[in-house]
């Protein structure tokens, strides 16, 4: 039997299955070296262990922050797939008579959850977000998957008075106009609850389609991203292709614990404040912003979705009342 196969059956034993205690290459050879059956060296151990923690099939995983190694988790089920946050309202549930409820309620909580947090963070921090909701309705083409972000976040380019946090600008914006230079940015977000080997290159490659329209895309984790491989993978499609990626650092159990998405949305100062300390933020790869939008992908889409015509309703009217204002929904 290879030594690839002896570690395949060997090390889903021996190693930790949270990243937090991680076992050091020195100890997992130790007792991996116990339970094989021939003489290796230390170094052809450490190779095959650095090998295969870049297979997403095999049990080993490398922490992408510090030393050490943990098991990896078994594939994702379907509903923690690439498509989660619509895979379960497009129908393709329908046909999967085994389907446990309560596991759909409680996935489709945790996305909504994880929507109203992201909502709130960026809200808080001078962004700007509307949601597309419409385009992901329960009769909408599965091709509006590679078409529209979950989000669109709006980041207003022109210098408004210290005492008026959210005021515009009026002569920077009429310079910008007769330039036709944008005011704004306009940043495309997936959100995805978690990251993984198997499903991370559908996830990139559906917030790239999603943001071509925009001026850069950004894909958003809630769960960290604790496994090396997919770190790397993650920031080489990030510096080819310019697609942020960005981890919110909560685990399921976290998003279990928070509130309702309407309480998350509507908290208190102190109760957010609390909200976002849960949070931790880690940047994997920071977004490429084109200096134009795509007028023609942008007129496109105003066709094929209402809500298109809302968001540039919104931006339209914050131009010309000279104020960055939240999306309310008329």
């Amino acid at each position: 039997m290879s030594l690839r196969k002896q570690l395949s059956d060997v090390l889903p034993s021996l190693l930790p299955p949270n990243p937090s205690d991680a076992i050091k290459g020195t100890e997992l050879i130790r007792l991996t070296r116990l339970q094989l059956n021939g003489n290796y060296s230390d170094a052809s151990l450490r190779y095959h262990f650095s090998i295969m923690s870049c297979d997403p099939a095999s049990p080993i995983a490398k922490v992408e922050k510090g030393q050490g190694y943990y098991r990896r988790s078994a594939p994702l089920p379907a509903l923690s797939g690439a498509q989660e946050l619509i895979a379960l309202t497009q129908g393709r549930l329908d046909d999967l008579t085994t389907v446990d409820q309560d596991l759909v309620d409680n996935a489709m909580l945790r996305i909504r959850k994880f929507r109203a947090v992201v909502t709130r963070y960026y809200e808080i921090n001078g962004r700007f977000p509307f949601a597309f909701r419409e385009a992901f309705a329960k009769d909408a083409p599965v091709s509006n998957l590679w078409k529209f972000p979950e989000l669109v976040l709006v980041d207003w380019e022109t210098g408004g008075a210290p005492d008026e946090e959210m005021s515009l600008d009026g002569a920077m914006l009429e310079m910008k106009q007769r330039l036709g230079i944008p005011p704004f940015r306009l940043h495309a977000a997936r959100l995805r609850i978690q990251p993984s080997l198997q499903i991370y290159r559908e996830d990139f490659f559906q917030t790239l389609s999603a943001s071509m329209w925009t001026q850069g895309g950004e894909l958003i984790y809630a769960a960290p991203i604790e496994d090396e491989a997919l770190a790397e993978s993650l920031r080489r499609l990030s510096s080819a292709y310019g697609v942020g990626v960005v981890s919110f650092g909560l685990p399921l159990e976290a998003l279990d614990e928070l509130p309702r998405p309407a309480n998350i949305l509507n908290a208190h100062p102190r109760e957010t404040e609390a909200i976002m300390a849960k949070l931790d933020i880690n940047r994997i790869a920071a977004p490429r912003t084109r200096p134009h939008l795509e007028w023609n992908e942008l007129g496109s889409l105003r066709n094929e979705s209402a809500e298109t015509g809302k968001l540039m309703r919104w931006l339209t009217r914050c131009m010309d009342e000279r104020r960055a204002e939240p999306f309310k929904d008329q």
